[in-house]
């Protein structure tokens, strides 16, 4: 694996490797014996604002003995209008990776193969694949596994995070049931694409949470789609409270990327209930990208 560009991208052995990685390295964490990035500085390339991301990626570097540099759009001429293949090449002959938080997939793409060193994507508009793996470690952690467990997604059926776990459920097999408003589910040629007969789409919210192990949702309206209100009136009735969950199989677990909007997707009550596995899904950020900085890191001067 030279980058993390999306789930799509990766085998199943890849993701279960990474995984098992993670939870090493989690164990570890401050007793680490090796520093895999030490000598190396990693920009950190943000046109879109960040907590988790930020922060996570900021002290997984430092913890592995790098040095992370923060860009954002501002600081460099991308902001000007410069092509992100001529920002690629100027940082590929200056730094040893790069971590890349942005609308356009394409840019993350363009930016690995023009510069050459190792490319992280840390959320796009197609895909947030770091996430879905601190999500998939938070679900190994707290049920064993995915296997023979139903996951489902209530929200926006073709967000980056809902692509993510489509492509999750496609190459770890578990079941997967996607409840969206119509006009926000995904097109059929993306279905024909993903070609996973384990991933179900539905306009019911209580029949995908049926019997479901897993309850995870985001935010209704993505970021830079703020001003889409009339988007968000569409989700009535896809909130997750205590209501819904009544269908969800016993011992269930709820996951949530943050930030939540209480009393939109989430209810105050649901969210504090189950606030320990979300808050623990959002530490699990800084050990899955561990895991990945490690699967790609090259020894400095390489």
């Amino acid at each position: 694996m030279r980058n993390l560009l999306s789930i799509e991208q990766l085998g199943t052995g890849e993701i279960t490797a990474l995984l098992d990685d993670a939870a090493r390295l989690k164990q570890e964490r401050g007793q680490h014996a090796a520093q895999p990035l030490a000598g190396q500085t990693w920009a950190l390339i943000f046109t879109k604002s960040s907590t988790r991301t930020r922060v996570s990626f900021e002290v997984g570097i430092r913890e592995l003995g790098g040095f992370p540099m923060f860009l954002s759009k501002n600081e460099i001429q991308l902001g000007r209008g410069e092509p992100i293949k001529d920002t690629a090449r100027v940082l590929g002959r200056m730094v040893h990776g790069a971590v890349i938080r942005t609308y356009d997939q394409q840019d993350v793409v363009d930016f690995a193969e023009y510069s050459g060193i190792p490319t992280i994507n840390a959320l796009t508009d197609d895909e947030h694949p770091c996430q879905i793996l601190a999500d998939l470690l938070t679900v190994r952690e707290k049920l064993g596994g995915w296997e023979n467990r139903k996951i489902a997604f209530i929200g926006d059926g073709f967000s980056n995070m809902t692509r993510s776990w489509m492509w999750a459920a496609k190459r770890l097999g578990f079941e997967l049931a996607v409840a969206s408003p119509p006009n926000c589910q995904p097109p059929e040629e993306f279905l024909a694409s993903l070609d996973a007969p384990n991933v179900t789409i539905t306009a019911e919210p209580a029949l995908a949470i049926q019997g479901a192990q897993v309850i995870n949702t985001d935010v209704w309206l993505s970021m830079g789609q703020e001003d889409q209100t009339d988007k968000e009136l569409e989700f009535a009735g896809f909130e997750v409270n205590d209501a819904l969950l009544a269908a969800a199989a016993p011992g269930h677990i709820v996951l949530h990327c943050l930030p939540a909007y209480r009393g939109k997707e989430i209810s105050e009550q649901v969210l504090e209930l189950h606030a320990d596995t979300i808050f623990q899904q959002a530490e699990n950020r800084l050990h899955a990208q561990k895991a990945v900085l490690c699967a790609l890191h090259r020894p400095a001067g390489v």
